[in-house]
């Protein structure tokens, strides 16, 4: 969102740190994905970024793309999103042969490595971060998110984080 995430932040004594923003309620929605390579074990992060809502269409669009990157196929692990539910049952008869579904215990957000990624990128990165518009704020957090396609040590902490071994 416009608002900022606001964090611990520093002034002189005496002084109360302001942060000034827009009350724009204006807000973005992302879907990303962590690949896992079955023999090299290198990790990849993949995303895309909305100016609106995601819907099932978006999600099953975005599966789609994945799929044409891994062409022998995915297993996709998701948690049960009401999207995700029912963008599944159009995706499962697309892409029978391709795709395999694994769904994550309900309320158990802990246990997705793609929500770490969310966590630092909104609270590590962008934290206290203001943006003028909602542009700005898709170019910060691509940028964030590009930054973090390169670092496979926080990716692997991310499974770390869910107690995941890859």
């Amino acid at each position: 969102m416009l608002q900022p995430t606001v964090r611990r932040t520093w002034s002189p004594k005496g002084q109360t740190p302001f942060h000034y923003s827009w009350d724009h309620r204006d807000r973005l929605s992302a879907i990303s994905a962590i690949s896992v390579s079955p023999k090299r074990h290198g990790l990849g992060l993949y995303f895309v970024i909305h100016d609106r809502n995601i819907c099932a269409d978006d999600f099953e669009q975005f599966v789609s793309q994945l799929l044409a990157h891994f062409q022998k196929g995915i297993i996709l692990v998701i948690d049960r999103w009401m999207v995700h539910r029912s963008a599944v049952r159009r995706l499962k008869r697309r892409f029978r042969r391709r795709i395999d579904m694994e769904w994550l215990p309900a309320y158990a957000p802990e246990l997705n490595p793609v929500e770490q990624i969310w966590n630092h990128t909104k609270y590590g990165d962008l934290a206290n971060y203001i943006p003028a518009n909602v542009e700005q704020l898709g170019r910060a957090v691509r940028k964030s998110l590009r930054r973090t396609q390169s670092k496979q040590g926080r990716l692997r902490s991310c499974f770390e984080y869910a107690k995941l071994r890859l």
